[in-house]
């Protein structure tokens, strides 16, 4: 597991889609291009949903980890 630096930290834990996707997607918008956001979120779904606002956004999804009921995602802004 590489340690990732992270400008913002995001605790979506407990919420369903499209929840955890809608706060990314607000936070990422007042970050600085380049800036990496840790998202924690429980919903299942999110694994496909972030995958999926990677491709449609242009924001990359540098790296995601599972550790029991919670997945931690680290997206990019572009």
């Amino acid at each position: 597991m590489t340690i990732i630096e992270f400008a913002k930290d995001l605790d979506a834990k407990g919420l369903n889609c499209p929840l955890p996707i809608l706060k990314t997607k607000k936070a990422l918008a007042e970050m600085a291009s380049g800036q990496v956001l840790r998202v924690q979120a429980t919903d299942p779904g999110s694994v496909r949903d972030f995958q999926a606002f990677a491709k449609q956004t242009g924001n990359e999804l540098v790296q995601q980890e599972k550790d029991g009921d919670v997945f931690t995602f680290f997206m990019k802004r572009k």
